[in-house]
């Protein structure tokens, strides 16, 4: 898709790099550090797509990015209403993997649409149903693939992401990190054709 604005995505995610980049987008990528903090009221079901937009906003911040779009997104795992983020050490993760092992629980993808001052962001959600996972198991992915960079502390894409996931009511991608359907509605509006 050509875009009538230069594209900027504001993450450091290699995943969502990789999502947009299959999906055919030319952009760049630049990160703002954002502090990724939220309401404690708020819903957490609302959660990712209000940090996607807090990290716009950091963007906004600057007159450098007026005339380009910005995407910014923000992936959460809630599982019996409790917000499982990224985990701070090795045991923390354990415990989150812990949690899901042999159940369902799911995973909020917000993005954030940034373009001249215009904020527009939406938000995705797809369930995801792990199989039980030893303890062991929990153990050599956490040693091998260090998660803590992720929420709830797995990759779909990697490990017991791939080999203990029965199924999935929803967009794979929502669960990588960006769902790219919606993107692609999202920025079709500043499509100059093709």
């Amino acid at each position: 898709m050509n875009l009538s604005y230069p594209l900027i995505l504001g993450s450091k995610s290699p995943r969502r790099k990789e999502i947009l980049t299959k999906a055919g987008f030319e952009f760049t990528a630049e990160a703002k550090d954002t502090e990724e903090s939220y309401p404690e009221d708020m819903p957490h079901n609302e959660v990712a797509a209000f940090l996607a937009e807090k990290k716009a906003k950091a963007f906004a911040e600057d007159a450098q990015y007026s005339d380009k779009i910005i995407l910014t997104a923000d992936t959460t795992v809630l599982i019996d209403n409790e917000l499982l983020e990224k985990p701070l050490d090795e045991n923390e993760a354990f415990s989150m993997l812990s949690k899901l092992s042999g159940r369902a629980h799911q995973v909020v993808s917000g993005f954030c649409v940034l373009q001249n001052g215009e904020f527009e962001k939406y938000s995705d959600e797809t369930l995801v149903y792990f199989n039980p996972i030893e303890e062991k198991i929990i153990w050599d992915y956490i040693r091998n693939h260090k998660p803590f960079d992720k929420a709830g502390a797995y990759g779909i894409q990697e490990g017991i992401g791939l080999t203990h996931i029965e199924k999935l009511e929803g967009s794979y991608f929502t669960v990588m990190g960006l769902p790219i359907h919606k993107v692609y509605q999202a920025l079709s509006r500043y499509s100059i054709g093709y």
